[in-house]
């Protein structure tokens, strides 16, 4: 090995003395913890109490027909054959019983909100874990199908955990059911423009005449863009171009070793910023309409403040799907978060790194995505695939959820640490990004911000937060939707399901936009929809073609770079 490659002993020195004092500081936080005798106390009394009562209920029941007491409201215990086998039954009752007292021990500890968080979740996952749902000897619906099926669901789950382990992870979905291209992604286009980080896809027009400013999609660079297109029917790709808009789509490739060391401006520079450039050109129009979702929000917001810097203007609109820019409130996200875990990931694939950048790994990012919903996302599916041998059914939002990319250690340690950690992007002239400094309060154009009610990723608060950070655009408009982050947005309009809230007041507080808001049934889309119409310019006659002669058609959508695997 050359010596000019080893890592500098004052540098490792450094980095190690840092992360010391950080971890020195996570624990001094720990030890600050207590629990008042008083709660204690009472919380022991409760459980006994409780306990003396779920025992004298079960044994009434079950002298009088030989059954126990039914586990009320989880649907984990919610089957006849807790019902039927008592064992099973007083298991369940009692991990109930266990799991109501420890989080209210968990709620009583005394410190610091954020290490209180910790306990909470903490204590959360391993309540979810414990779960008898989770062991095949108490898990009364698994055995009564292994006795139903006289064990051929065991051996099925026994096949189907041997599969998982040897693809990497727990089946959510049968993945040999959909493939990028054929029943997923599959809007008619092509690909009009690469670089090294990302494919831009031109979609074919579905209208005659088409709105003359063109609409460029920015997707989040941690997952891949075909969640807006994963069937026609609930295709916010499609439905955009049927509303007469010319679509630009950024399909974000899947770093490999050759992209470890990009970062954060690289990403802005040679993404949004390459791709708004692009699209302005093949359409001919110096202005153009704009689109981030989540991550691809904060890309996009940040690309156009650069270009503000610079003196440029060129969205006549930008619509903000669950975006952060103001990090102050990332909900469950924000127990992940600290200057310790900041520095760990730094140390291990930032840019100054020791032994040099490295990459964070898609499959570690969509466990941690998962374990934010553990119930849901992980034993719902180890007690289905393994204990009850049922292969689980094709499903193309989590297909897209198993297809995981990779983000090179620099821009992911960046954005940890200048957003999430430190909140500075909300800060006018605090960051420096593509050699300019940065004010987002320097974009001007009409916004429009959408969040959903119930996302634990975007809190709606803290996406409502941006209205205030945007103070510059000329006008706002912010619409909440029912659900969750991604399904609040995948809402099609012609399914008509789930309802959404609008204001045209916009307060400072989001409660107090929210108690004057008018809910409206259905979906938000037909809003954006209008609001977007606005903003086209005066309808012209479709392109024939794909691109220009400059930029001509690379090759059919949804391109090469979605494919890649992480």
């Amino acid at each position: 090995m050359d010596p000019k490659t080893l890592p500098n002993v004052a540098e490792v020195g450094q980095a190690a003395q840092a992360f010391g004092t950080a971890v020195s500081d996570m624990w001094k936080s720990m030890s600050g913890l207590s629990l008042p005798m008083d709660a204690m106390s009472r919380l022991q009394a409760d459980y006994v109490s409780q306990a003396a009562q779920m025992w004298n209920d079960s044994l009434t029941r079950f002298q009088k027909d030989g059954k126990a007491a039914a586990p009320v409201g989880d649907k984990r215990f919610a089957g006849q054959a807790w019902i039927d086998n008592p064992v099973a039954a007083m298991a369940a009752q009692s991990y109930l019983l266990n799991a109501r007292t420890l989080m209210q021990m968990a709620e009583a500890v005394q410190g610091d909100a954020k290490t209180k968080a910790r306990v909470r979740f903490a204590v959360q996952q391993w309540i979810d874990a414990a779960s008898p749902a989770n062991c095949l000897a108490l898990n009364a619906d698994a055995l009564a199908k292994a006795l139903e099926t006289r064990g051929e669901s065991l051996a099925q789950g026994l096949q189907q955990l041997v599969k998982d382990v040897q693809q990497g992870h727990v089946s959510q979905t049968d993945e040999s059911a959909f493939e990028v291209g054929r029943n997923v992604a599959v809007s008619e286009g092509a690909v009009v423009y690469e670089n090294e980080l990302f494919q831009l896809i031109e979609y074919k027009p579905l209208t005659a005449k088409v709105y003359e400013r063109p609409m460029l999609f920015v997707p989040p660079c941690i997952n891949k863009f075909y969640i807006l297109d994963l069937q026609p029917e609930n295709s916010v790709i499609r439905y955009t171009v049927e509303q007469g808009h010319r679509v630009f789509v950024i399909s974000w490739r899947n770093p490999d070793a050759s992209l470890v060391g990009r970062t954060w401006d690289d990403y802005i520079e040679h993404g949004p910023i390459e791709a708004i450039e692009v699209v302005k050109a093949i359409a001919g129009s110096d202005e153009i309409n704009t689109l981030g979702f989540c991550v691809g929000g904060t890309l996009l917001t940040t690309a156009l403040a650069v270009l503000a810097a610079r003196g440029e203007n060129p969205a006549k609109s930008m619509t903000l799907l669950t975006t952060l820019l103001d990090f102050e409130d990332t909900g469950v996200l924000d127990v992940f978060i600290d200057e310790a875990a900041v520095q760990l990931r730094e140390m291990t694939i930032g840019a100054d790194a020791p032994t040099g950048p490295g990459m964070l790994k898609g499959k570690d990012l969509a466990t941690t995505f998962s374990f934010l919903r553990p119930n849901d996302l992980v034993w719902n599916y180890v007690v289905g695939n393994y204990l009850k041998g049922e292969a689980p059914p094709p499903f193309d939002l989590l297909y897209w959820n198993g297809d995981s990319t990779n983000l090179p250690g620099p821009m992911y340690c960046w954005y940890l640490r200048h957003t999430y950690l430190q909140n500075e992007l909300k800060q006018p002239g605090k960051l420096k990004v593509c050699g300019v400094s940065l004010d987002v309060t320097k974009i001007k154009n009409p916004v429009f911000i959408y969040a959903s009610r119930e996302d634990h990723i975007v809190p709606w608060k803290a996406a409502y937060a941006s209205t205030g950070v945007l103070k510059g655009a000329k006008d706002q408009t912010f619409v909440l939707g029912a659900s969750g982050h991604i399904a609040g947005v995948i809402n099609p309009a012609s399914k008509n399901k789930r309802s959404h809230w609008t204001n045209a007041k916009r307060p400072a507080d989001a409660d107090a936009w929210f108690d004057t808001a008018t809910e409206q049934p259905g979906s938000w889309w037909p809003v954006w929809s209008g609001w977007l119409s606005g903003h086209g310019g005066r309808q012209v006659a479709a392109p024939k073609g794909y691109g220009n002669r400059q930029h001509p058609a690379i090759e059919p959508a949804p391109g090469r770079y979605v494919r890649q695997k992480a």
